[in-house]
């Protein structure tokens, strides 16, 4: 215990400068990772389309769909498909007002659209 006592003082500097390495890149790390979360959070939402971004806010705007998801799937032609994910879909009449307001906003059949409830 004595030896362990006697190196402690003999190499303070030492052992303050590994410590004070070791907080410094614990630091580091943990901001790196918190920056990788808000940069993947940045990012998902701007891999959203116009349309989509357009489309959500009309669509949470109507009267009992509350918190509303959109992904319009595309392609050479136009609009292939639809899916909303939104609070209000266990309602037949928001269901049927969203079925409508998608089918005229993107002039598609309403075949092409599919509706969901958000997980609670």
């Amino acid at each position: 215990m004595r030896k362990v006592l006697n190196f402690v003082n003999d190499n303070k500097k030492i052992i303050i400068v590994v410590i004070l390495i070791i907080v410094l890149v614990g630091t580091i790390y943990f901001i790196n990772k918190a920056a990788d979360k808000s940069t993947a959070a940045t990012a998902s939402v701007a891999d959203k389309s116009a349309t989509e971004v357009k489309l959500t806010g009309i669509l949470s705007s109507i009267d009992g769909v509350g918190a509303t998801d959109v992904m319009i799937t595309e392609g050479e032609k136009g609009v292939l498909g639809v899916v909303i994910v939104c609070e209000g879909a266990n309602n037949i009449m928001t269901r049927n007002n969203i079925l409508n307001a998608v089918s005229t906003a993107l002039n598609i059949d309403k075949n092409l659209i599919a509706i969901y409830s958000m997980n609670n």
